[in-house]
């Protein structure tokens, strides 16, 4: 058993902790609460942007030489993964979520002998696949979202996804990333963005019933040129959606981590207390037997 100053020691580098792990759940619930409303802001432009993608979708006539972006390469040998982590850990296993999704994901297709490039936002995502898959990581990004999510960032990534597009060095990009369902509760959820993916939620049947009821248009400028800001759009949109997301998943995970860690800090304290009072108390009795049996022997 410790003795008295081991103990004594024990508890104040356990209390220490508890006032860290504190502080650090009271900054993530402050940062939360921003990064919720912004991503709870951004889910219907998204949402609606992926309507309007889909609707474009279930007209045939827009895929006749139409964007790459939208129509796809024709194949699907080459898949570019973007992985959307965290830069920082303590956040419980929002990290190793997202990973292990990841890696099941590019086992699968690497089992179909499909090629595969990863773009990685956050270091984590990034340390924790480089072992197995390092030779496919083409890109990293950190400082995503430091000082709250930018439009501009999502910009910066998307711009890097097209011109690899452009370049014909992937046919089909996916983004993993987490949703935020609540503070103790995300969601890893796997999005096509190239090309344009039919949302699981959207009939394409009533989309072409809707179509072919609805009154004809003229485009001004055209179509094709339309489409070809539109597009680039929508995945910016798409890749800023995930960002927010992802920021308000971590810093939930990171709240209810700390939350945890707070209790159980507490639970440690409580619990080496109650050992220092006993060894004290056995101590004290110790010596005064010895003080009563000298002063018998006397």
């Amino acid at each position: 058993m410790a003795n008295l100053k081991e103990l004594k020691n024990r508890i104040s580098s356990v209390k220490s902790t508890q006032k860290i792990t504190s502080a650090m759940k009271m900054v993530a619930a402050s940062r939360l609460k921003r990064a919720q409303e912004a991503a709870q802001a951004a889910r219907p432009y998204a949402e609606r942007m992926g309507r309007m993608m889909a609707s474009v979708l279930g007209n045939p006539g827009a895929l006749v030489g139409g964007s790459k972006l939208l129509s796809g390469t024709g194949s699907d040998a080459v898949h570019l993964i973007v992985v959307v982590t965290s830069d920082r850990g303590l956040c419980g296993g929002f990290n190793s979520s997202i990973s292990r999704e990841s890696r099941r994901y590019l086992r699968s297709l690497k089992a179909e002998n499909k090629a595969v490039k990863i773009i990685c936002v956050g270091r984590k995502g990034r340390d924790q696949l480089k072992t197995e898959f390092n030779e496919a990581i083409v890109m990293s990004y950190e400082a995503i979202g430091k000082d709250g999510v930018k439009y501009t960032e999502a910009r910066e990534i998307s711009g890097k996804i097209i011109e690899m597009f452009d370049a014909g060095e992937f046919d089909i990009c996916t983004v993993i990333y987490n949703k935020f369902v609540s503070v103790i509760s995300q969601e890893v959820t796997p999005l096509q963005i190239i090309p344009v993916q039919l949302p699981k939620t959207v009939d394409i049947d009533d989309i072409m019933e809707t179509a072919d009821i609805a009154a004809s248009y003229e485009f001004e400028p055209s179509e094709e040129e339309i489409l070809t800001d539109l597009l680039p759009s929508n995945l910016n949109v798409q890749i800023f959606r995930a960002l927010l997301e992802s920021s308000a998943s971590e810093h939930g995970a990171r709240m209810s981590a700390m939350d945890n860690a707070t209790r159980n800090a507490g639970d440690m304290i409580d619990d080496l207390s109650m050992i220092y009072n006993r060894s004290r108390q056995a101590k004290i009795t110790s010596e005064l037997i010895e003080i009563i049996s000298g002063a018998e022997a006397l």
